[in-house]
């Protein structure tokens, strides 16, 4: 072939090539630029809610009429390389779980949670949009909380989802504001407090309130406090086991309710900001007849999960406290947290095992290989236990539960409890052994939470496990100056159960 012909084939070839190669890329670009449609979104992501509760939420319905598609708030920026390598990995992984999955079988409501909603969205995103974190109109609570934002978002690690949990999603549970007063519960109010003339179980009535209690008898015994070495788990704060006496005393039958806690809060609220100091002073004069019950809390406490029988939680040791002094001033009785060997003592229910029911913490846990690739046992510990493998990211109504020896249900798992302990890593080395009625350390840092929650694996929730709390990092997000003395704003897994000491005149076993 003639060197002209062979110059014309190559320039054909040539041209073809930049033709489908320019085809490629216009056939890329369209892929790329209507897969970041919402439409697209929409086709993959099959939440049977998702399109709805956007459409409702102020990113679609707002008075500029302006809309904030999918990608401006779950991808990085436009015009970043972590923008392009972002879209790659969710378009891949959206695309898997379209093919792969089962709708049904996904528990969309945990992808509502703000854990979840943390690991989608972009703070990046919500700064490229909203430059001025400082409108006109904004509340002064709003300027406090922003405020509070500016200065500390790098060392706190602070996402605007934390506060805005609702600006993308709509969702009626969620409220972005002050709770002022306490939901009502209904019910007739009772006139006098339970009458308690001998050792057994009783329901406590609160007098002026429509609140009662199941308190269940504990009758007095020995027991070994913590855990042997050799107990799958097994921590060095659990150790040396001693041998503890505990006298009678009644308990709980289940965590303080939020309608019990809102019989409390409805009674005592400290309306507006008064000082901590002043509160603490009031609440603890020896002639004190009333107290000062917490402020209002940012939004509503429960997250949305319900209220009723469901325990109450996100509330402080010292707001638990209060409302202990509030029962006790109110029924005539003893009210108070329990020690954390009253509180071990209850929950093993006379067993000297893992946990009151059946079965090993090597059985029941997720940790471990094999029980990672082909599930944990859960045939016991799920009639027994809220925890991380059928809790759905929330709590739960304690009569799902089957109680434990004692007749207490939920001691493990569902809420972790505050004890009135400071907490002490050597507490057992400085227990006597055979020590009656232990108290635990005079003084410390943080205080004794027992049972684990709703997030746990099972090795957690053993009877035996020891947890604190974490004071500085549950108020990490609070925006107030001074912080909240009443409720924390970053766990929602704790609460409280209530101990009745034993009236005078009653003889208990």
């Amino acid at each position: 072939m003639s060197k002209s012909g062979n110059s014309k084939k190559f320039l054909l070839v040539g041209l073809a090539g930049l033709v489908l190669g320019f085809s490629l890329m216009i056939a890329f670009n369209y892929l790329w630029v209507n897969s970041s449609k919402n439409d697209s979104c929409m086709s993959c992501h099959v939440h049977p809610e998702s399109d709805a509760s956007w459409k409702q939420s102020i990113h679609y319905n707002n008075d500029s009429g302006v809309m904030t598609d999918c990608v401006a708030c779950h991808l990085p920026p436009k015009g970043s390389f972590e923008y392009v390598k972002a879209k790659a990995l969710t378009g891949m992984k959206d695309m898997w779980s379209y093919l792969t999955k089962n709708p049904e079988d996904i528990d969309w409501d945990s992808k509502g949670e703000l854990e979840y909603a943390q690991t989608i969205v972009y703070n990046e995103s919500c700064k490229a949009c909203h430059v001025n974190i400082f409108p006109s109109g904004m509340t002064d609570e709003g300027v406090t909380a922003h405020l509070y934002y500016e200065e500390n978002e790098e060392k706190l690690n602070l996402q605007c989802i934390s506060c805005h949990l609702d600006a993308g999603h709509y969702n009626p549970n969620y409220k972005h504001e002050a709770l002022t007063s306490a939901p009502t519960t209904g019910g007739d109010l009772y006139a006098e407090a339970a009458a308690v003339t001998e050792f057994k179980n009783f329901t406590e009535t609160v007098p002026g309130t429509s609140a009662s209690i199941n308190m269940i008898a504990i009758p007095g015994g020995s027991f070994k406090m913590g855990s042997p070495e050799n107990e799958p788990f097994h921590k060095a704060d659990e150790a040396p086991q001693r041998n503890v006496t505990i006298s009678p005393f009644f308990m709980a039958e289940v965590e303080v309710t939020w309608d019990q806690f809102w019989a409390f809060y409805g009674e005592t609220m400290s309306e507006g900001r008064t000082p901590p100091e002043v509160i603490y002073a009031n609440n603890t004069r020896e002639d004190c007849d009333a107290v000062s019950g917490p402020t209002p809390p940012f939004g509503f406490p429960d997250q949305g999960w319900g209220m009723g029988s469901r325990p109450a939680i996100t509330m402080t040791h010292y707001s638990a406290e209060t409302f202990c002094q509030w029962l006790s001033l109110k029924t005539g009785k003893k009210y108070r947290l329990p020690t954390e060997a009253e509180w071990e003592y209850a929950a093993r229910g006379g067993t000297e095992t893992p946990y009151y029911f059946e079965g090993s913490p090597k059985d029941y846990t997720n940790d471990g290989f094999w029980n990672g690739l082909f599930g944990a046992d859960t045939t016991v510990i799920n009639s027994h236990v809220i925890y991380m493998n059928n809790s759905k990211n929330r709590t739960q109504e304690p009569t799902k539960m089957k109680a434990n020896p004692f007749g207490l249900k939920n001691m493990l798992g569902n809420v972790m409890e505050y004890c009135s302990d400071w907490y002490a890593e050597d507490a057992y080395s400085q227990l006597q052994d055979g020590a009656v009625d232990p108290k635990g350390p005079a003084e410390g840092e943080e205080h004794v939470v027992r049972g684990g929650y709703y997030v746990d694996d099972a090795a957690n929730l053993r009877s035996a496990a020891r947890g604190k709390t974490n004071h500085v990092e549950w108020l990490r997000t609070d925006p107030q100056n001074p912080k909240s003395i009443w409720w924390y704003s970053d766990i929602k897994g704790v609460g409280f159960r209530v101990v009745c000491e034993v009236p005078e005149g009653v003889v208990a076993q």
